[in-house]
């Protein structure tokens, strides 16, 4: 699993459906009484972390049902340091898609401006966060950050960027592929091979 993962920090060997099983198995059985305590818990299982799966597990707490309400703007700051630390395509995609993305569609007002500065930032999960964070948002998708993310990062050259802008768009011509066709088309000279091919799996030129 490590080697899979080219990850640094080791694993516990507990493959995904299990480790699935155990977290929801200690949320239910260990209920968090209030904000500080689900955000204590979250952080310190993520810092205190020897092993990959504690990683998993921080992420399980701030995803669970049951916090739902405290899942606001206020918490940004905390998944933007699990995507910097984090800072490998596992756990950001996690937080990305089924973290930030959620609340960007809940409070947009006050998310949009952090995910949109994110676009243009050093670094680059963060980047690649702006990027895929939509990608489960259908018909409500923000097409203007959505464009502003992907046009800010249509030079990078960097594999999991390019890998994103494809997964993006592929998945919003679900959607609208007239629109990602358009897109497609207006980008003809800055798209990568990569990024295109990824776009186009399914719905062609």
């Amino acid at each position: 699993m490590q080697a899979y993962m080219k990850s640094a920090m080791p694993y516990h060997g507990v493959a995904s459906p299990r480790a699935r099983v155990m977290f929801r198995e200690a949320l239910a059985a260990h209920p968090l009484p209030d904000r500080e305590t689900w955000l204590a818990t979250a952080l310190a299982l993520w810092d205190g972390a020897t092993h990959r799966e504690e990683w998993y597990a921080a992420i399980a707490v701030l995803r669970d049902r049951r916090y739902a309400a405290y899942r606001d703007a206020d918490v940004m700051p905390t998944y933007r340091h699990l995507l910097v630390t984090g800072a490998w395509w596992d756990v950001v995609d996690d937080v990305a898609t089924h973290l930030v993305g959620p609340l960007l569609l809940e409070q947009a007002s006050a998310v949009r401006p952090v995910v949109h500065g994110w676009r243009s930032d050093d670094d680059r999960w963060l980047r690649r966060t702006s990027v895929i964070c939509q990608v489960s948002a259908k018909e409500r998708t923000d097409l203007g950050l959505l464009t502003d993310a992907i046009e800010a990062n249509l030079e990078d050259k960097d594999f999991f960027l390019r890998k994103a802008i494809g997964w993006a768009l592929r998945q919003h011509a679900r959607t609208d592929p007239e629109w990602v066709r358009g897109f497609v088309a207006a980008h003809d000279d800055q798209l990568s091979g990569l990024s295109r091919r990824e776009t186009l799996k399914h719905i062609g030129v």
